[in-house]
């Protein structure tokens, strides 16, 4: 059957189909313009143009054709799995491994080891993103769920739009944030130079993220960093923007010799069982790499 998708906006004067681009990262721009001019969604009951501006408060509701059998190549490559059920598989991913084909990465994902595992859940979603509600960068490690079900995954998708799913990743930076404690609260979008680079720009969508300040080494600090949005490279924009690089991250200032990729681990997840409602908490601890990264460094007095 055909999926329904609803939403409610929550952010005035948003392009509809940048708006549920925003929302649905498994389905592209150029896929939702296609079911927006076919006449898929809806806003207020009307059906509307990709260009159409939206109010706060306006309903949408999405219509999404059934998905194709996926293209995706099954392969068996390590995986390690903190839960599984019928409906949600939670998952440790590796760092330097994408969470689904793109430029550069067409297999060797995340998404391909899940459906050699999962075969069932081929269908669920975005036809090259089975099951994938929510992503971490390649180089970014850490705790992930996956929906197995397409019940399942309108339920955590709607936990991630609710802002209702806690994501808190462990982060080391350069130097000391002030205060220790506290919000960053600055848009991010798209950097006019270079469209795979982000930053903060008025011109952005809003990105909110919440840092505590763990541990101070010599030079640098341990932060465990919540995040309330989920934009496109978040922390790590954030960080460099107040001054203070992620550790090891290249592209945003952050070069370190003693780290090989950034130092950002997802580290505890939180939501509600899509079917049963119950509360769920999962932990990942710093991954080797990262744990002998930081036992080199001196603490601060």
């Amino acid at each position: 059957m055909p999926e329904t998708f609803e939403a409610v906006c929550r952010e005035d004067g948003q392009r509809v189909d940048a708006y549920l681009a925003s929302l649905r990262n498994d389905l592209s721009r150029a896929h939702l313009q296609r079911l927006i001019k076919d006449g898929a969604v809806h806003v207020n009951g009307r059906p509307v143009k990709p260009s159409t501006r939206l109010t706060l408060g306006d309903t949408l509701l999405v219509t999404i054709p059934d998905a194709a059998p996926t293209e995706l190549l099954p392969q068996a490559l390590p995986l390690r799995v903190l839960y599984e059920d019928a409906d949600v598989i939670v998952v440790e991913k590796l760092a330097g491994m994408p969470v689904y084909p793109g430029p550069g990465h067409p297999d060797g994902t995340l998404a391909n080891v899940l459906i050699s595992r999962y075969p069932d859940m081929a269908s669920v979603g975005s036809q090259k993103r089975p099951g994938i509600v929510h992503r971490l960068d390649m180089d970014t490690s850490g705790v992930m769920v996956v929906a197995r079900t397409a019940t399942a995954y309108l339920n955590l998708v709607q936990q991630i739009q609710d802002r209702s799913m806690e994501k808190v990743y462990l982060a080391l930076v350069r130097g000391y944030p002030q205060p220790p404690i506290g919000t960053i609260d600055a848009p991010i979008g798209r950097s006019q130079g270079d469209r795979m680079h982000m930053s903060v720009s008025d011109r952005g969508r809003e990105a909110i993220t919440e840092y505590r300040t763990v541990r101070r080494y010599k030079g640098f600090a341990l932060l465990e960093v919540r995040i309330h949005t989920g934009r496109t490279h978040q922390i790590r924009v954030h960080c460099a923007a107040m001054g203070h690089p992620v550790a090891g991250d290249a592209e945003y200032g952050g070069r370190e010799p003693f780290l090989k990729r950034q130092f950002l681990h997802a580290h505890r997840l939180a939501f509600l069982h899509p079917v049963t409602g119950r509360r769920m908490e999962f932990t990942s601890e710093l991954p080797e790499e990262l744990q002998r990264a930081l036992d080199g460094l001196e603490e601060a007095r």
